[in-house]
């Protein structure tokens, strides 16, 4: 396993591997000549690639995801991560892996395309217009549409019960990262700002039907349960999650994007002696995820992250892959334009 000093002289010394021109730039010079005339979609922390010559074999519509460096926090770019893209590539690899009996997937399976690979290839989607947030502990966080925040609400205005996600809590029954007594499903809208809403809005909204919904949360549940097995015996703890799904041209809710990152959940660290969950010295849960890079923003408006606090972000991402992993990372330290090439054109040979 890589200690502390061991990453930092990696990050140190493999700056070539987080250089590089962005996909529409590789695109414009002609180094990707495929994806010529094809459709750009640029979201915060990917770039999603679709056209009308992007038909696998079989007939299905390609989207390409490329991942990025870039970190997102309050809805804004914050700047880039060393070794990010890569670190969650191998995290979504692996829990893509222990979902997918329950949850079904858009990506496809490509020969010879390493966990490390930053492009992903699925099923072009008719995007949801929906986060499934799933909970199962409160955790204390700046993100306004959390339940913590609601409950934070709640307590400032001395309400004795409030309604977050259309179901209601009772105010003194919650503290601050507390576990909740079943998995709690708070799904958001995706807009400019997002909304917690309760599941039966989004149904009247028409967002989602409620035979979708219904298998949907079944799915979901059984692939959190999973994720949470898996992750006790590796001494941690599933906080919460968010996955996005889409349909399907036959109708198929599949998922789309990432599944159960740093990025879009929370772990908790499990102390080894007691079981419960392991605090650090500063009374708080030592957690691996973006929470980590949320509390080092001072002011959401403007603060874009130093040179330092970026290897100290990275730093916190590569330890908590090897204790979701158990293994030692080891990155593909090539340039990151040729990776990039090289696994587009290993992902069209095999599907086009």
């Amino acid at each position: 396993m890589l200690n502390e000093n061991d990453i930092r002289t990696l990050i140190r010394e493999n700056s070539q591997v987080n250089v590089g021109k962005s996909v529409p730039e590789l695109i414009e010079n002609g180094e990707i000549p495929e994806l010529k005339n094809c459709r750009i979609h640029e979201g915060k922390v990917t770039t999603s690639i679709t056209g009308d010559k992007l038909i696998t074999s079989k007939g299905v519509p390609i989207r390409l995801m490329y991942r990025n460096l870039k970190i997102s926090t309050h809805d804004r770019n914050r700047g880039e991560i060393p070794f990010k893209d890569q670190v969650l590539a191998i995290n979504h690899d692996l829990m893509r892996g222990i979902v997918r009996p329950y949850i079904g997937t858009s990506q496809f399976d490509i020969e010879g395309l390493e966990p490390t690979s930053t492009v992903i290839a699925a099923e072009d989607l008719e995007l949801l217009q929906l986060e499934n947030v799933m909970r199962q502990y409160m955790a204390v966080t700046s993100t306004n549409t959390s339940l913590y925040k609601a409950w934070e609400r709640a307590k400032n205005k001395s309400f004795k019960t409030f309604t977050y996600a259309g179901q209601k809590f009772r105010t003194a029954s919650l503290s601050p990262n507390c576990e909740l007594e079943k998995i709690l499903f708070s799904p958001s809208t995706k807009e400019t700002i997002d909304r917690t809403l309760d599941p039966k809005k989004l149904i009247k909204m028409g967002i989602i039907s409620q035979g979708q919904w219904d298998r949907l949360k079944g799915e979901s549940q059984a692939g959190f349960n999973a994720v949470q097995k898996y992750l006790n015996s590796r001494g941690l703890v599933l906080v919460d999650t968010k996955t996005e799904h889409g349909k399907t041209k036959d109708g198929r809710i599949l998922s789309a994007d990432e599944l159960y990152t740093m990025d879009s959940s929370r772990y908790w660290k499990l102390d080894s002696l007691t079981g419960k969950i392991a605090i650090d010295d500063k009374g708080n849960p030592i957690s691996f995820s973006k929470e980590f890079a949320r509390d080092l923003v001072k002011n959401p408006n403007t603060h874009m992250y130093s040179p330092e606090q970026q290897v100290e972000i990275a730093v916190r991402y590569i330890q908590g892959l090897q204790h979701l992993t158990g293994e030692e990372f080891k990155p593909d330290l090539r340039p990151r334009d040729e990776k990039i090439i090289s696994s587009t054109r290993r992902i069209l040979e095999e599907l086009l």
